[in-house]
């Protein structure tokens, strides 16, 4: 997990243990590495009619999925060239 720059966590929503697992993956991993909340996504899969359906993705339709997970990357990789070059500019001056 050196030099992360995002995770992504996914879990069973059906399984109330899942949640205090949650935990522990967040604190091991996100916070050690103090990766922005930003960077990170969090991922409950649930079976379909199993309850709360909100900020559900259409897992139904494999292209929002490939989408949505595309949007992420983008965004780390954008930061990640940002960061890179903020670096090489402090380095510069």
């Amino acid at each position: 997990m050196k030099d992360s720059h995002g995770g992504i966590i996914v879990f069973n929503a059906d399984i109330p243990s899942h949640l205090k697992e949650i935990e522990m993956w967040h604190s091991n991993f996100i916070q050690q590495q103090r990766l922005q909340e930003s960077r990170c996504v969090l991922i409950a899969h649930k079976k379909p009619g199993s309850g709360d359906e909100r900020e559900c993705l259409n897992l139904y339709d494999p292209e929002d999925v490939r989408t949505e997970l595309m949007n992420y990357l983008r965004d780390i990789v954008s930061l990640l060239s940002e960061s890179r070059d903020w670096e090489e500019m402090s380095i510069i001056t």
